[in-house]
């Protein structure tokens, strides 16, 4: 009889673990979306940079930048907003409700959902790189955000990564306004006033990279995915490296690269072991622009350096977009797989967002220069 007993919860066990191996998810979206508010008469441009989550079912997107008098390559200048838009869930459908203001324009933040609200850290503005970090918490009393301070970075860095875990806020790499940063830090939102914690740094210097927490079936560990580093000559590398850091362990580990290099992608956790990576910029153009710069740079003539500034003109100008894939990384088996593609143009420069078993994908980039004010919905789901 114990020998029966015995087998029986042997065989649940394989079928649990099977079952947790074999199950795939995928996201079935709402084409229709939503769209940011209208700016008085005018149509919403969207904006890239967003700072953006959800606090007590509600979502804001607001902040960001972008180029309302026509493309940086024809002069177009590049603007910061501090309007913060909030939506609700009615009847399952995500609504628009209210504008309220940031303290300050800021855009290229690290931004975070927590269980004390949202948070956001650096970016950059009118002024430049910023070092401040603050908290947004949705207050149903007043029916208004409530924004509170955090310790300053120790680095002002643009175009970071940042997640939550146990209730402390990690942020890795960024941009300077020199270089590109390997820095990995915490800050304990039990303990703010400890300020922000230096940890081991990052395996390689690294901005635009997508950071997921999710479990690799021993441990809870950080995902730090893709991403690119500006090197002295102003030509970027761009990663299709994958790391993982247990936080049990509080070390770094290499894991199996993406299927490509990629950066400005957006990406959550989802089931018990997946991450879910969307879009991304796989840098082809990036990179033709970048040498194309460095020529003019070094160019003396002026007739040759006007005709690589209207080649790399061009080149902007035709931007195709950027990637509609879908990956899935599994965290057990360590492998990458192609498991859809958007059904709308892939957005970067922005945060995926999970609300409950949603994925929201506020505005961000199009095409280089161009913004959408779309944000996106998607059921998170398992086939």
């Amino acid at each position: 009889m114990i020998r029966v007993v015995a087998l029986f919860f042997f065989i649940i066990l394989n079928v649990m673990a099977w079952a947790q191996k074999k199950i795939p998810v995928s996201v079935r979206w709402n084409e229709a979306g939503i769209t940011l508010p209208m700016n008085g008469k005018e149509n919403p441009l969207g904006v890239a940079g967003p700072v953006c989550g959800v606090d007590h079912n509600v979502l804001m997107v607001g902040g960001g930048a972008n180029f309302p008098e026509g493309m940086p390559w024809n002069g177009g200048k590049k603007k910061y907003y501090n309007s913060l838009h909030l939506f609700k869930k009615e009847k399952g459908e995500v609504t628009f409700f209210k504008t309220i203001q940031l303290p300050q324009a800021i855009a290229y933040g690290a931004n975070c959902s927590t269980s004390q609200g949202v948070v956001c850290a650096g970016g950059e503005s009118e002024n430049g790189i910023s070092l401040k970090a603050f908290l947004l918490q949705w207050d149903d009393a007043t029916q208004s955000v409530l924004i509170t301070p955090l310790p300053d970075l120790p680095l002002g860095v643009a175009n970071a990564s940042m997640v939550c875990y146990d209730n402390k806020i990690y942020l890795a790499g960024g941009e300077t306004s020199t270089a590109t940063s390997n820095q990995f830090l915490y800050l304990d939102l039990n303990h703010t006033q400890q300020g922000w914690q230096d940890l081991k740094p990052l395996p390689v210097s690294v901005s635009h990279a997508v950071m997921v927490c999710q479990s690799n079936g021993r441990n809870e560990c950080l995902y730090l995915i893709g991403g690119r580093s500006k090197n002295p000559n102003g030509i970027s590398t761009l990663y299709s490296s994958v790391f993982e850091f247990d936080f049990k362990k509080s070390s770094w580990t290499v894991k199996n690269n993406l299927p490509y290099a990629l950066c400005a992608g957006t990406g959550i956790e989802a089931g018990t072991h997946s991450i879910l990576l969307f879009s991304g910029d796989s840098g082809e153009t990036f990179h033709q622009v970048e040498l194309l710069i460095a020529a003019i740079n070094s160019e003396k003539e002026m007739i040759k350096k006007n005709e690589l500034n209207n080649k790399k003109i061009a080149i902007q100008s035709s931007h195709p977009g950027f990637s509609k894939n879908i990956l899935s990384y599994n965290t057990q088996t360590d492998a990458w797989k192609k498991i859809g593609v958007l059904p709308f143009e892939g957005q970067v420069t922005t945060t995926a967002i999970k609300w409950n078993e949603e994925v929201i994908i506020p505005s961000g980039e199009i095409r280089a220069g161009v913004r959408t004010p779309m944000i996106r919905v998607g059921k998170i789901v398992a086939k």
